[in-house]
This record gives structure tokens, C-alpha cells and sequence, in this order.
């Protein structure tokens, strides 16, 4: 079966210096695959890499079969891949429901249609507040985006990466500055919009990393030194020598970011 992503001996220089140093990884169709390192490990170039907002300076990216290294990210994200960030990335003028709206306008076919109304768009509309329902930001849909919390621009984010239908999903950093009981209802919320979709995120929160991932790979200085099932990556000591430099422990380090 081919893989919903697939990177093959990928790497990436800025000038003199290799950020990332041959990465080799297979995620099959519908895993949730977890990224995780200390800080700067790659992550961040890793997942700037697959959707396309940085080139590898060699080596292979491909999405479903198809190679997409070097593809602009609108490109990338009409192939069937999409994106989160660290930094929540929304419309901060436009209500909720609008910028669910904007996400969904390509996918439904309305790409450069000047012409058409908006508000006359049923089946966009339709679409937006099944998106809205779906994270359970309808009590806030009329509302200005910029006036949400963190963690209701947080979940509007999540909204607008799965809004497109895209069947392969990367988020980066999605619990990060949440509080404890923000995170378990973000996970929660990843684990119901992810459904039947590939998911790839970069989490520094291992609570969240352990209750979420089939499989987690571990990225340092550039290279992957593992991957594994969670209890695998757990009890691994080459791992929690070079990620943590003690033992992996889930309630230690769930508040961490």
C-alpha cells in the first residue's frame, strides 16, 4: 500500500549548515504520527519541508505516491495536505464562521469566481458549520475571531486545517500554552476531526503525544534515532538519554513545552 507520506533520505542546508540530515520516514494511510526532540531538532524545518514552505536540498518528499518536494504550499495543500502552525494563524477581523468559510471555498470548486455572492454559496455555508459543529465553536460563530480565547482560536485553527478535506493533516504544536484542562479538550477534539484522516504533529507535550499517536518518531540534530510504538519510544534508553536526558515519564513532562 502506498504511503500517505513518505520521506526518503531528505535533507536540508541553510549555507554551510545541514539542518536535517537524512531522514528516512513511512506513515501509512490513517496513523496518527508523532514528531518529537529537543528544541532545534528539525521539527519545525521537518514539517516546513513536507508542505512545501522550504525545498530539501535533496532527497525525496512524496504525498500519496506523488512527489512534492519543492511544490509551493498551495499546491501541496491541493494535493490533499494541510497544515497548522506554532503560531495561531486566522483572520483575526473575520467572524468564526468566516474564516471556516474562506477554508472551504476551493475545495467546493470556487477557486478564482469572481462573480459569485458569498452569501449566496449554500453549499459553502453548509460545509462551514458542519466544520463549526464539529469543533464546537457554534455558540461563538458570529463572533470576531481576534475576541476568542487562545484556546478557541487554537481549536478555529484546527477547524480551518481539516476544512479544505484534506486527508493528510500536520500540526504543529496544537496544546502548546494551553492549560491542563485546554489540552485534554484539544485532544479530544484532534482525535474526533482526525478520524479516519493521517495525522502528523509535532508535540512537546508527551501526555498528549502518548494518548494521541500510534507511532512516534524521535528527531535529533537533524537525524531520526528512532521510531517506535509509544511504550517502545518510552522505554527506549537511547531516547531518553538524547531527548530528555532521564526517563520519559508522561506525567513529568505533560506540562513541558
Amino acid at each position: 500500500m502506498t504511503a500517505a507520506l513518505e520521506l526518503c533520505a531528505v535533507r536540508k542546508q541553510f549555507g554551510a549548515t545541514e539542518i536535517i540530515r537524512g531522514i528516512d520516514l513511512s506513515i501509512p494511510k490513517g496513523e496518527r504520527h508523532a514528531l518529537i526532540g529537543p528544541n532545534g531538532a528539525g521539527k519545525s524545518t521537518t514539517f516546513n519541508l513536507i508542505s512545501g514552505r522550504s525545498t530539501p536540498s535533496s532527497g525525496s518528499v512524496k504525498l500519496n505516491g506523488v512527489e512534492i518536494g519543492g511544490l509551493p504550499p498551495y499546491a501541496v495543500n491541493r494535493l490533499g495536505l494541510s497544515r497548522s502552525f506554532q503560531i495561531t494563524n486566522i483572520f483575526h477581523r473575520l467572524s468564526v464562521f468566516e474564516n471556516l468559510r474562506c477554508a472551504v471555498l476551493w475545495s467546493l470548486g470556487y477557486r478564482y469566481s469572481f462573480w459569485h455572492r458569498l452569501a449566496a454559496l449554500r453549499d459553502a455555508r453548509e460545509r462551514a458549520d458542519a466544520v463549526l459543529e464539529r469543533i464546537g465553536l457554534q455558540r461563538v460563530r458570529d463572533t470576531q475571531a481576534g475576541l476568542l480565547t487562545y484556546a478557541e482560536q487554537r481549536a478555529l485553527e484546527i477547524g480551518i486545517t481539516i476544512a479544505s478535506g484534506a486527508d493528510v493533516i500536520l500540526l504543529d504544536e496544537p496544546t502548546a500554552g494551553m492549560s491542563r484542562s485546554e489540552t485534554d479538550h484539544a485532544v479530544e477534539l484532534i482525535r474526533t476531526v482526525t478520524e479516519g484522516k493521517t495525522l502528523v504533529m509535532v508535540e512537546h507535550d508527551m501526555g498528549v503525544v502518548f494518548d494521541l499517536a500510534d507511532r512516534i518518531s524521535v528527531l535529533v540534530y537533524g537525524e531520526i534515532i528512532a521510531t517506535g510504538t509509544p511504550d517502545a519510544i518510552r522505554n527506549d534508553s537511547t531516547v531518553q538519554e538524547a531527548y530528555l536526558g532521564t526517563t520519559l515519564d508522561t506525567d513529568q513532562a505533560g506540562g513541558a513545552h
